[in-house]
């Protein structure tokens, strides 16, 4: 606290608040000789010290006042007069915590500011006031000590001990050939909580729980914490590092047990000292940045010159994907060559799609043929589910790829602009707890606080991308074989529609983007950008599954995206309102059950099937004729069994959120995607196996190699090195060092791990039916 000019000669001259001359004493005091004295209002002394200064080294002082608890009614002032500053405190030291409570302390220490000096060596003399307003005579122990390791050393650990009222601060320079180094601050207490700052080599320095925020760098800490410094943001190539212990410990996740019977109640304490080691280690070098990048980009260009190896590889064929495609037969239609023209069946692709409309009826045969009749079939083939025209469904998928480009512009402008403000809040304030990093390995590259989390997402990006481009081989060759009137084109296989996988694609690019924006500075407030697009992948890949051989019954894309975003409205809900909420809770998980049963009736009838004022009517009349008039088993058995399995599942995730209610809302309506995923997926290949189709060998060794990274992706993720869940203090508990070329942590080793699996996914979905490719689709069984 510094004094003004008026407070300043007011008290030098002992001029008291009512008039009265004060019996000023001075002495000539020593180091490390404690003073027993005794003041009143009628007296005031003063304590001279002098000591010598060099330029070359920096040598702490530190003022040590006790008083006796007994005399807490009477307040002292210190004044420590210097060349350049001036320091006051009163004792007993009162710190104010939340709702106003008081807590005062009878001991208290502070280090003085050491202003710079010019001179090689110098003597400097400075000042301890003492005085008070009360007239009872009050006793207090005065004694002014050397810090004899106030500057820090390279790589060596010093332990202290700090206090509220006794914060510690300590002086680091940076050495010749170092530009950045890290500060690691530990303990072995959890609590008292405490804080951490750099400060710039001035006076004064701002050590108390109530102003320590005021300049430079700061984040709470238990045991753990760091700030990597830079050398750049200190023009005197040096740096205090302060330690200040809060009066209370809500900040660090701790307890608050009562409010403050009277507002003016005094509250102790309690015992808040806490052992602390700090340590300054020099942080990694550019050659470790330029590993690092070239590292990654290494990794994700080697996927594009395996597809090109294979590509180039595999041998052409009259019909093929791109570097997916093996030799095949001509289909031989199951109508006899008399009986059909190539010209009916191809029409030509030249017309243009904006004059095809999906309508009720879909061809001519349609209106011969009722859709209950063939859909309700016992026993499907992709034949019956695949009746309409090509180009109506070409328009209608290409819809998906086009509504999510549009999707992600608007979605990502406006994240991008709200995560530079972000980090622009964190480098003007120098507020670290806004941000959830890894502290122990964020390495910082020009405004970011964490390059390496923000790289690390390079793989989505390229990796989307070369997905993209695999589609498009395999889109422009099926194109081809269509305009020629090829067979196996026209009339065999699985319908080829690439409008999902374009959006596929799309959505891994974005997700790489949107989780780069996500870790600018990571936080729950923006936990949503990482997640949005992952939700959207899953839908995707499921709709791409059930697409398959139900193309002509598949989501349009308008009724996809819409339930997407119902998804993300309700995970927004979740992230602010969902914790510990029972209300919540019990709404969703209403929801979520009532979703299940829709979706599950709208799969089990493929489609035929109203929600209406007859649906109870309809559903009496069923349980009487096939439970209770007669007891008959379910007409298509593989459909209820996957629905009885996806059912139970997602009951047993619905009460699991109503009983635990997990604070992560976000991870747990991820969890409840991916598991309806790969329970489709598994139920997929088990039937696709048990209809007697075969995987070729690529599928297989994507799906194997697929699984094999899934499951060490998913270890990293597991690590949680950080969580917003709790406070910033706690969050830093996680922090671990890196572990990958002194650059990347474990979250970036998921990040590596999971673009890979996710391309791996894909490549699944692309090619795990490239053997029906020469099978006509009245033989391929949909299920």
């Amino acid at each position: 606290m510094l004094l003004n000019g008026v407070e300043f000669l007011l008290l030098a001259c002992g001029s008291g608040a009512v008039g009265e001359t004060k019996n000023v004493v001075q002495k000539d005091a020593e180091f490390d000789v404690t003073y027993n004295d005794t003041v009143t209002s009628e007296n005031q002394t003063i304590y001279a010290f002098n000591h010598t200064v060099s330029r070359n080294k920096t040598e702490g002082v530190r003022v040590r006042v006790d008083v006796s608890p007994q005399n807490l009614e009477s307040t002292i002032l210190f004044v420590v007069r210097q060349k350049q500053a001036v320091l006051s405190f009163q004792v007993p030291l009162i710190l104010r915590g939340l709702y106003q409570r008081k807590y005062p302390y009878n001991h208290v220490g502070r280090t003085l500011c050491q202003p710079p000096t010019r001179a090689a060596s110098e003597t400097q003399y400075f000042f301890v006031d003492v005085s008070t307003l009360s007239a009872q005579g009050t006793n207090y122990q005065l004694r002014v000590s050397r810090v004899e390791s106030f500057t820090l050393q390279t790589d060596k650990k010093f332990t202290f001990t700090a206090s509220p009222s006794q914060p510690q601060y300590f002086k680091y320079v940076f050495p010749d050939g170092v530009d950045t180094v890290i500060v690691k601050v530990n303990s072995d207490m959890n609590f008292p909580c405490s804080v951490m700052s750099i400060q710039d080599i001035q006076c004064p320095v701002y050590d108390l729980d109530n102003n320590v925020a005021f300049l430079g760098m700061y984040q709470t800490m238990t045991k753990k914490g760091a700030i990597t410094v830079q050398r750049k943001d200190f023009p005197r190539n040096s740096f205090y590092v302060v330690v200040v212990v809060k009066t209370e410990d809500e900040a660090c996740g701790g307890p608050l047990h009562f409010y403050p019977l009277r507002p003016d109640e005094l509250i102790d304490a309690g015992n808040r000292t806490k052992v602390l080691d700090v340590v300054v280690s020099p942080a990694i070098n550019s050659e470790v940045y330029v590993m690092g990048m070239l590292f990654c980009l290494g990794i994700f260009l080697s996927f594009y010159l395996l597809t090109l190896l294979v590509a180039c590889k595999t041998p052409a064929s009259p019909y093929e994907y791109g570097s997916f495609g093996e030799f095949g037969t001509v289909c031989l239609s199951s109508l006899p060559p008399t009986e059909r023209s190539l010209d009916s069946v191809g029409r030509s692709r030249h017309e243009s799609l904006s004059s095809v409309e999906e309508d009720d009826y879909d061809t001519l045969e349609d209106i011969n043929s009722d859709k209950n009749i063939v859909r309700t079939k016992k026993f499907l083939c992709v034949s019956d589910l695949a009746r309409k025209d090509k180009r109506v469904l070409s328009k209608k998928y290409q819809i998906y790829f086009w509504n999510i480009a549009t999707i992600a512009v608007f979605y990502a402008l406006p994240v991008i602009q709200l995560v530079i403000t972000y980090q622009t809040v964190v480098n003007v304030t120098g507020n670290q707890d806004i941000c959830y990093y890894n502290f122990l390995c964020a390495h910082p590259l020009g405004a970011l606080s964490a390059f390496n989390n923000i790289l690390s997402n390079l793989g989505y990006v390229m990796l989307g991308l070369l997905f993209l481009l695999i589609v498009l081989k395999r889109d422009i060759v099926h194109n081809r074989a269509l305009v020629r009137n090829d067979l196996n084109a026209l009339e065999c296989g699985i319908p080829k529609h690439f409008g999902l996988f374009y959006a596929m694609g799309t959505a891994l690019m974005m997700e790489g983007l949107l989780s780069a924006c996500y870790h600018v500075c990571p936080n729950y407030t923006n936990f949503q950008f990482d997640t949005s697009f992952m939700y959207m992948i899953a839908g995707l890949c499921m709709l791409k599954l059930y697409q398959k051989r139900h193309p002509d019954i598949n989501a349009s894309a308008y009724t996809a995206y819409a339930c997407l975003a119902a998804v993300i409205f309700f995970s927004v809900l979740g992230v602010v309102f969902g914790k510990g909420n029972m209300a919540f809770w019990i709404v969703f998980s209403v929801i979520h059950i009532l979703a299940t049963l829709l979706l599950s009736t709208q799969l089990y009838y493929m489609g035929r099937w109203r929600l209406n004022a007859g649906i109870l009517r309809r559903m009496l009349h069923i349980i009487y004729t096939d439970c209770i008039r007669q007891c008959s088993g379910p007409m298509y058995i593989d459909r209820m069994v996957l629905l009885v399995m996806g059912n139970i599942v997602n009951w047993s995730l619905a009460a699991y959120g109503l009983i635990e209610r997990p604070n992560d809302f976000a991870s747990y309506l991820l969890a409840i995607a991916i598991c309806n995923l790969l329970l489709y997926f598994a139920f997929y290949i088990i039937m696709k196996l048990r209809s007697g189709e075969r995987i070729k060998c690529l599928p297989l060794v994507c799906i194997l190699f697929t699984a094999v990274v899934w499951g060490f992706a998913l270890y990293f993720f597991f690590q949680g090195l950080s969580t917003w869940q709790k406070t910033p203090a706690e969050s830093r508990e996680h922090n671990r060092d890196c572990i990958l070329l002194f650059f990347f942590d474990d979250h970036d080793i998921w990040h590596f791990l999971s673009s890979i699996a996710m391309f791996g996914s894909f490549l699944v979905l692309l090619t795990m039916d490239d053997d029906l490719d020469t099978v006509q689709r009245d033989k391929i069984y949909v299920f």
